[in-house]
Parts: structure tokens; C-alpha cells; sequence
């Protein structure tokens, strides 16, 4: 019984990424809907929400299951 294994990589990659478009699309909205803070100016949001994403993509991708043939 020895099964295919998905890595562990590849649901962290996928919570990465989901992670990545919700505090981007925050962010977007923030963009839209300026916030009353000191350094909105910045879009910290938009910023880290991309890099989520990014970094999310490559591992699904990177470790993503492939068929053994």
C-alpha cells in the first residue's frame, strides 16, 4: 500500500498563496479607500500581498504533485 504523497510544501504554497490574494485584494481596496493612518502612503498591503502570492505560486508550483507513470 504505498500510495503517491503530496508534500507539505505544496499546501503551504497553496495557504501562502490564498493569503496572498486576500491581503492583496485589502490592500486594493485600501488603495481605493485611504485609511486614516500615518503611512498609508506606503501600501504595506499591496506590497505583502504580492510577495504572498508570489512566494505561494512558487512552491505550488515547485512541489506541486505530478503523475507517476
Amino acid at each position: 500500500m504505498h500510495g503517491h504523497r503530496i508534500p507539505i510544501w505544496f499546501f503551504i504554497g497553496a495557504l501562502l498563496a490564498v493569503y496572498g490574494v486576500l491581503v492583496l485584494a485589502a490592500g486594493l481596496y485600501g488603495l481605493v479607500h485611504t485609511p486614516a493612518v500615518e503611512l498609508a502612503s506606503l501600501h504595506a498591503g499591496v506590497w505583502w500581498g504580492a510577495l504572498l502570492l508570489v512566494i505561494g505560486t512558487g512552491y505550488v508550483v515547485k512541489y506541486r504533485p505530478r503523475r507517476q507513470e
